[in-house]
């Protein structure tokens, strides 16, 4: 990964004639390479400290899925798959490759969706965490969390209840917007909500690199779901990490931040560290 000065700074890209992007760019592109960070349905605020520590050591763009936090969202974007090929369209418009992919929860099944139609080779690996959209096995299947108070799907998210949000203290502007984002998670994720049942069956044809990282105590996603994904992909590589759940990098940054490093500098580029 290069090493560009950290800055931060917002902006909108036009893809096509009815879809805009708001995209938070973390780091310089100095070489062409990215880190694209992909939030879960909590949303972007639950990637923001992860994108600021890996623009220590890379350019960082994490978008907003168009719907959530008030931005718009076109009719016709509606399924995991259409933001899979928005952010191929994305990494095309940014001309960038070797990109690393990283996805939290809904943003690991749009990961994985995107490498599977990575015709252009702009992605060089895929990090998951405690991604959804595989079916389980064993019984090992992700909660459906359609039918949950806010405080219920926390409850099953944070292992530590410090990092649990309070939501007594929200006003009814984040309360709204808490409500639109879910409101728009289940337009993408579709009648099965946390998987597409072929997809498990399709990641054989993922050539790139695969870290999967998982909060060992995610009541959402159970660990085992976690090993399942991993072993889906021809180079697929599990790091369990305790005392976390659904969001590693929130609960446990410092353990997931030194996984995705061990992972880059042993696997997707090693030959730069021997």
């Amino acid at each position: 990964m290069s090493t560009p000065t950290a800055t931060h700074t917002s902006r909108t890209v036009d893809l096509t004639d009815s879809l805009t992007l708001t995209i938070d760019e973390f780091g310089t592109n100095t070489d062409g390479s990215a880190v694209l960070l992909l939030h879960g349905g909590a949303g972007p605020r639950t990637v923001a400290g992860l994108a600021s520590a890996l623009s220590e050591h890379a350019y960082v763009i994490a978008p907003t899925h168009p719907g959530f936090d008030g931005t718009p969202r076109p009719e016709g974007t509606d399924s995991v798959a259409d933001l899979a090929i928005a952010y191929l369209d994305l990494l095309d418009t940014l001309d960038l490759t070797g990109v690393m992919v990283i996805g939290n929860s809904v943003g690991g099944w749009i990961a994985a969706e995107m490498a599977l139609r990575d015709t252009r080779g702009r992605i060089g690996c895929l990090t998951l965490l405690n991604a959804v959209g595989i079916h389980g096995e064993d019984g090992n299947e992700v909660v459906d969390t359609r039918g949950l108070a806010p405080a219920g799907i926390s409850g099953l998210s944070f292992a530590n209840p410090a990092f649990r949000p309070d939501f007594s203290s929200f006003t009814d502007q984040q309360r709204a917007v808490m409500a639109a984002n879910q409101q728009t998670l289940a337009t993408y994720a579709g009648p099965e909500f946390t998987h597409d049942p072929k997809l498990r069956g399709r990641l054989h044809r993922v050539t790139v690199p695969v870290l999967v990282v998982w909060g060992e105590q995610d009541g959402i996603s159970p660990l085992e779901y976690g090993r399942g994904y991993a072993a889906s992909f021809p180079d697929g590589h599990f790091v369990q990490v305790p005392g976390a759940g659904h969001f590693p990098h929130i609960e446990q940054a410092g353990l997931t931040l030194g996984a995705i490093g061990d992972f880059v500098d042993t696997v997707v580029k090693p030959s730069e560290t021997a």
